[in-house]
C-alpha cells in the first residue's frame, strides 16, 4: 500500500513544480521592525516541504546547524517553529506552556482518532482537560498499574518458556516479534480483557493506524489538493476506520453481555463501561457525558500508548545491548547481585536495579519514540524576541535535543548510559534536555505504566538469556536504520540467538 502512496506522492510533487515553475519565485514577505526567524529559502506552494525527505527529524537537526536552533519553516500552507535545543525548548514549554499546549489537526486524526475525540491529539480547553483528568484517575494511577502485575508476569513467564526452548535448540529468534507479542498479549488482558486470536489482528490494526498518522499526507500542507486525494490517504483513513471501529464495537458489546461483579473491573474496557453515561470531570456541571464514542476514542489511545510506544523503545534497547557486549554484561551483573540466578525479575525489583535505569534513559535519549513533538499555538505571543501568530505549528525535535554535544559531549552520538549516573535528569522533564514523556500540559500520563513494561521486559529478557547477533555477523555491523512514522521503529528485525543464563528452570 505504501509504495502505491509514495508512487502517487512523486505525481504530486511533479504536478506541483510544474504549477510552481509557471508561478513567480518564492518570496518572504517581512513587515517593517519585525524580527524574523531564520529559515531557508522557500518555493511557492510547497515552502520548505520538498526538503523533509524520508527521515525528517533528521533533515531538521541538520537545518538546525545552519539557520538555529529556533527556525522557521513554511510547511505549505502551514507556518511551523522547529525548536532544536533544550534552552530554546524551555521558552515554549515552560515560559509559554499554556500558549503552546495544543495539538495541530491532520485529517488522519478526525478519521482514525474519533474526530480528535481521544487524548493524544485533542484540542487544547476543557474537553482535554477533563478527559486528562479522568484517564490519569481511571485508567493510569499507581494503583491500576499496579493491579496488573500479575498479568504481566504471566504473560512474561510464557515469552520466557518460549525463548528457553528456541534457545536448548539453539535457534535465531526475531527478537522483535517476540517483544511485540508479550506487549500486544498484555494490551489485550489489560485493556481489552481478552485472549488474543485470530478473529481479529489488533496488533496489525493499531500499526496500520500509527503508520497512517506518521504518512506524509499532501492535503494537511495544501488543502486544495486533498481534495484530489491523490495519494489514495483518504480511502486508507475510512478503511481502518471502519476496521477499527468494527473491533471495538464486538468488544464492548462482548463485555456489556458479562455483568461485572461486585465492582471489581478486570479491565479498562469494564472501568469505561462502568462509568458511561456520567460526566467526565463530576465537579464540572459543563463536563461532556461519556458516551460510547469517548470510550472508542479512550481506548484506541491506551492500545495505541500501551502497544505502540512500549514495544518501540524495548527494541531499540534490545538492539542497543547487542551492539555493545559491555553494557549487556554490566546489567547482566546487576540482575545477578540484585535478582540472583534463582528466579525471574519481580517488578518490585525494578526500583532496586539502577543501572538498568540508565540503560532505558540512554535509550529514550537516542531513540525517543516519538522524535517530534508537535504542539500548536492557540493565541499570539512573543517567544524569544520572536513574534509568533495563533495557529503556528511549533515541533520540539527530541532527537536534535537529545544528540546534542553541548549538553551531551562530544560522545553524544554514542550509547553510554554511564552519562546518566549522578545527575538529576529524570523521566517528567523538568530539565528539558531529557523530555522522554514530553512536558508540562501536554506530557503523557501513562508514563508510570509505559516505564513499568518497558523496564519489566527489558530486565527479564536480559536476566533469563545471553544474547548473540546471528551468523558472524560483528556488533558494530547491526543495522540501526530508523523508520520515521509517528513513532520511529527500527526498519529492520532484530535477530539475535539466546542462551538460557539462570540456574533454575523457567519451563
Amino acid at each position: 500500500m505504501f509504495d502505491s502512496i509514495m508512487s502517487a506522492t512523486v505525481i504530486v510533487f511533479a504536478f506541483i513544480f510544474i504549477v510552481s515553475a509557471i508561478l513567480l519565485g518564492g518570496r518572504k514577505v517581512r513587515k517593517d521592525g519585525e524580527r524574523v526567524l531564520p529559515s531557508p529559502s522557500t518555493i511557492p506552494i510547497l515552502g520548505n516541504l520538498h526538503m523533509l525527505g524520508k527521515l525528517p527529524h533528521h533533515t531538521l537537526e541538520a537545518l538546525a546547524k545552519r539557520y538555529g536552533p529556533i527556525m522557521f519553516l513554511k510547511l505549505g500552507q502551514v507556518p511551523t517553529i522547529v525548536v532544536s535545543s533544550a534552552d530554546s525548548a524551555e521558552n515554549f514549554l515552560k515560559s509559554h506552556d499554556h500558549v503552546f499546549s495544543s495539538r495541530p489537526t491532520h485529517e488522519a486524526n478526525t478519521y482514525l482518532d474519533y474526530g480528535t475525540g481521544g487524548l493524544a491529539f485533542s484540542k487544547y480547553g476543557a474537553y482535554w482537560s477533563n478527559m486528562r483528568k479522568f484517564c490519569t484517575i481511571q485508567l493510569l494511577s499507581a494503583s491500576k498499574v499496579d493491579s496488573f502485575e500479575p498479568l504481566r508476569k504471566k504473560e512474561l513467564q510464557q515469552a520466557v518458556n518460549f525463548l528457553q526452548k528456541a534457545a536448548m535448540d539453539g535457534r535465531v529468534v526475531d527478537l522483535s516479534e517476540v517483544e511485540h507479542n508479550v506487549i500486544e498479549d498484555f494490551v489485550y488482558k489489560m485493556v481489552l480483557g481478552r485472549n488474543k486470536d485470530g478473529e481479529f489482528d489488533l496488533k496489525g490494526l493499531i500499526q496500520k493506524q500509527h503508520n497512517l498518522l506518521g504518512a506524509f499526507n499532501i492535503a494537511d500542507y495544501v488543502p486544495w489538493l486533498g481534495l484530489l486525494d491523490l495519494q489514495g490517504l483518504k480511502r486508507e483513513f475510512k478503511k481502518t476506520s471502519k476496521a477499527l471501529d468494527l473491533m471495538l464495537e464486538k468488544i464492548i458489546k462482548e463485555h456489556e453481555r458479562v455483568d461485572v461483579q461486585n465492582g471489581q473491573h478486570e479491565d479498562f474496557v469494564d472501568i469505561l463501561l462502568s462509568l458511561m453515561h456520567q460526566p467526565l470531570n463530576p465537579y464540572d456541571e459543563q463536563s461532556q457525558i461519556i458516551e460510547r464514542t469517548n470510550i472508542k476514542a479512550i481506548l484506541l489511545d491506551m492500545i495505541a500508548g500501551a502497544f505502540e510506544t512500549a514495544a518501540t523503545i524495548v527494541e531499540w534497547a534490545l538492539a542497543e545491548l547487542l551492539r555493545d557486549p559491555r553494557v549487556m554484561k554490566n546489567l547482566q551483573d546487576e540482575l545477578d547481585n540484585v535478582v540472583g540466578r534463582n528466579r525471574l525479575v519481580e517488578e518490585s525489583d525494578l526500583e532496586k536495579l539502577s543501572y538498568l535505569d540508565i540503560v532505558i534513559k540512554e535509550t529514550f535519549r537516542l531513540h525517543p519514540a516519538g522524535p517530534l513533538v508537535p504542539r500548536e499555538s492557540i493565541e499570539d505571543a512573543t517567544v524569544h524576541g520572536y513574534f509568533i501568530k495563533k495557529n503556528t505549528s511549533v515541533l520540539i525535535n527530541l532527537r536534535a535535543i537529545g544528540r546534542d554535544p553541548k549538553i551531551w559531549s562530544d560522545n553524544a552520538e554514542m550509547f553510554y548510559p554511564e552519562r546518566f549516573i549522578n545527575n538529576s535528569l529524570d523521566y517528567r522533564g523538568h530539565n528539558l534536555q531529557f523530555i522522554p514523556f514530553g512536558f508540562g500540559r501536554r506530557g503523557c500520563p501513562g508514563m508510570l505504566l509505559g516505564l513499568t513494561t518497558v523496564k519489566l521486559v527489558v530486565a527479564q529478557l536480559m536476566h533469563c538469556f545471553s544474547w548473540e547477533l546471528p551468523g558472524n555477523l560483528a556488533s558494530e555491523e547491526l543495522d540501526m536504520t530508523e523508520k520515521f512514522g509517528l513513532t520511529t521503529p527500527r526498519l529492520h528485525h532484530l535477530l539475535a540467538v539466546p542462551t538460557y543464563r539462570l540456574l533454575s528452570q523457567a519451563i
